[in-house]
């Protein structure tokens, strides 16, 4: 008796059905993005400009150690009164004149800042920091920001700086991305984020 041959299988959809799958993967599947630390180069300026006069009352100095360590405006600190200290620096509208703040709240101490947008945060940092320090710095730097920046858009707008910020760049947001955009500046303009970091130290 004959044998009796298989049945071949027909393999000629199979590299359609694996290109379909690849493509399906490639769609639906997320990848996940590092975020770093948001930062703006200063604009080119040509060399024979000068640069501008910053009065040093209008810096506020953060230096961080090997030992991490923190020297807030010559004055041993502690990281959890940091974020404090910087806000009663930029909120201190000690200025007069043409440099009044009009929405200051703080103590108008004549020694200290005349309003956030003449204000500057100096931060140097020593070779030896530890890495967890320099970001934990960072952070509390940048919540003294927003905070004066969330007190100012809850004051003006009904919301906080920082949800407004999250809906901006939401996908999902189904409102008027162009109103909110405006919102967003008029807060940045009042309380810039200058955060000035110099060459580490060794």
């Amino acid at each position: 008796m004959a044998k009796r041959s298989a049945p071949e299988v027909n393999a000629g959809s199979m590299a359609d059905i694996a290109f379909l799958l690849l493509i399906f993967f490639l769609v639906t599947t997320t990848i996940e993005t590092d975020k770093g630390i948001s930062r703006k180069l200063p604009p080119w300026q040509p060399e024979d400009v000068d640069p501008p006069v910053i009065k040093q009352r209008n810096i506020f100095t953060v230096l961080v150690n090997s030992n991490n360590q923190l020297l807030v405006e010559d004055d041993d600190m502690e990281l959890s009164e940091l974020r404090e200290a910087a806000v009663k620096f930029l909120d201190n509208g000690a200025g007069t004149g043409e440099e009044a703040c009009s929405f200051c709240q703080g103590a108008k101490d004549p020694s200290s800042s005349v309003n956030p947008q003449k204000a500057i945060i100096s931060l140097v940092n020593n070779r030896g920091t530890e890495y967890g320090t320099y970001i934990a710095v960072q952070n509390e730097l940048v919540a003294a920001y927003n905070q004066l920046r969330d007190r100012e858009a809850q004051r003006m707008y009904g919301t906080t700086f920082t949800k407004m910020e999250k809906d901006y760049y939401d996908p999902n947001f189904n409102g008027d991305k162009d109103a909110l955009k405006e919102k967003i500046d008029v807060i940045s303009d009042m309380i810039p984020q200058k955060l000035s970091e110099a060459e580490p130290t060794s």
